[in-house]
């Protein structure tokens, strides 16, 4: 005999996929509306309506050529790949370090040193901006690249969180039977708990990553110098209202949102498995 679905929860798995449609939608429309403007000449953004591609006829790369062909896109890459390698080694390094400090010692004001490091993530980031203008500035960091790179290291302590759930499903048995061995701490780290550490370190890198690659509000503020640009202010020559080149923003919206993408896709598994590790202990 077959089960008969009431009306109550055919009407539930209803609004469960409208739900469902509706948060698509509302992720893949600016995405799609930002490359049919791509593909659009100056007219045929006036013209068509920002739903539609332009006819076929009338499709065009010479926006992904102008904005390729801008040699501020090439400073922005080769700017974002050293602040973004730069502070992810760091992060990488002083977070593992840390996160075991706290998870297997334990030592005088433990609570009250894990106490701020979760305290300074609820903190807003505007409430302390002036204090952090004031630090980089007095370090001579100011319009350099060091100083979103301190930044992207002392602020977003979130790697300290994915690292401590991590190495708490680490049996402790495993660090007293390398001390019996014969190793010594940084041993112990460095061979055996460091790479056991791999799927949070490519949670951490991938978030980290794109994170960094879309900020905007950190690099404009503090290296305002041409030279000095990253991806996402380099943008901002096609937002500036004199030129009004919205077809060329969207090519380079496009250009820049691909690898973004692209490490997201491939490797969306590692962040799902890292922030779940630690979640469920046996």
């Amino acid at each position: 005999m077959l089960n008969q679905r009431s009306p109550r929860a055919i009407m539930a798995q209803i609004i469960k996929q409208i739900i469902c449609i509706g948060m698509t939608l509302v992720v893949i429309l600016p995405i799609l509306l930002t490359v049919f403007a791509a593909l659009k000449t100056r007219g045929d953004m006036v013209n068509t309506s920002p739903l539609l591609l332009p006819p076929l006829d009338r499709i065009t790369l010479e926006n992904f050529e102008t904005v390729l062909g801008n040699k501020y896109l090439w400073i922005g890459f080769k700017n974002t790949l050293i602040i973004l390698a730069v502070s992810l080694i760091f992060n990488v390094l002083l977070g593992t370090i840390t996160a075991y400090i706290i998870e297997r010692f334990n030592f005088r004001g433990k609570k009250i040193v894990v106490g701020l490091f979760f305290a300074g993530m609820l903190v807003p980031t505007f409430v302390t901006e002036i204090a952090r203008f004031k630090i980089i500035n007095s370090l001579g960091l100011y319009n350099t690249l060091g100083a979103p790179i301190v930044i992207y290291i002392a602020s977003d302590l979130m790697q300290l969180y994915i690292y401590r759930q991590f190495i708490s499903t680490i049996p402790q048995a495993l660090d007293e039977s390398a001390l019996l061995d014969g190793c010594n701490y940084f041993q112990l780290f460095g061979r055996i708990i460091f790479p056991l550490l791999a799927p949070a370190t490519a949670t951490v890198v991938i978030i980290k990553a794109i994170t960094i690659i879309n900020d905007m509000y950190i690099p404009y503020l503090y290296m305002p110098k041409n030279k000095l640009r990253t991806l996402t202010t380099f943008l901002m020559d096609y937002a500036n209202a004199q030129q009004g080149s919205w077809q060329s923003l969207a090519a380079g919206i496009v250009i820049i949102m691909l690898p973004t993408i692209l490490i997201y896709v491939f490797f969306q598994r590692y962040i799902l498995a890292g922030v779940a590790a630690g979640a469920v202990k046996e």
